[in-house]
């Protein structure tokens, strides 16, 4: 279900300008200057900002940056870091594909996919953020040695992504089916509560760049 959009959404972006980053502010190949040379984490999709607000709160010795392109979902999230005043997050209004855009080569350490829209039809594969064409645009500022991690609850989506990034060339380092049943270390999104409460299971990758 689409999101009412929010009341009074431009002035509460507005008030939130500190945690939002646009094009024109030019931090492509400068980011480590902007977040203190500090480890940079990515995700893509981060609805309400449950997920990678806990993370920034745990880690302020690290730097997250969150992308959201529904700008009533992505109030939310912001709101939320500013409430938490958090130093280390900041958010995109963005697209995915044009990420190559706001970061250069080795710029990210991790990139965090949850819960990702699965665009089941095979012809709307390309359009899924695991396809090989998104992940050259991730390859583009990923570090060597850099992490892909996706969470989801669809199993058609987890096995199209563990084929799609090992022929892209990264190396899966984990394959979980249940997640919380693993005993894994594990920071939970809003969809990841909702889903697991309905019985569903939660499965997990992780993928790394060669050195």
């Amino acid at each position: 279900m689409r999101m009412r959009r929010k009341k009074n959404l431009e002035p509460r972006l507005a008030a939130c300008a500190d945690y939002l980053v646009t094009l024109n502010e030019a931090l492509k190949g400068q980011w480590f200057q902007r977040t203190g040379a500090r480890p940079i984490s990515l995700e893509i999709g981060c609805g309400k900002g449950q997920f990678i607000t806990t993370l920034a709160a745990q880690n302020p010795d690290c730097f997250f940056v969150a992308v959201e392109r529904v700008p009533s979902v992505l109030l939310l999230a912001v709101e939320r870091a500013k409430a938490m005043n958090l130093g280390n997050l900041l958010f995109l209004h963005e697209d995915a594909e044009k990420l190559g855009e706001y970061f250069e080569k080795n710029e990210i350490e991790t990139l965090y996919l949850n819960f990702s829209d699965p665009w089941p039809a095979k012809r709307h594969a390309k359009r899924r953020l695991s396809h090989g064409r998104q992940l050259a645009v991730y390859d583009s500022f990923l570090r060597p040695g850099g992490a892909v991690v996706l969470k989801t609850d669809n199993i058609d989506l987890f096995e199209f992504s563990q084929e799609s990034v090992a022929s892209f060339g990264y190396i899966l380092e984990e394959i979980c089916y249940d997640l919380h049943a693993s005993g894994l270390e594990n920071v939970q999104t809003e969809y990841e509560m909702l889903f697991s409460a309905q019985g569903l299971h939660i499965c997990r990758l992780a993928a790394r760049k060669p050195e």
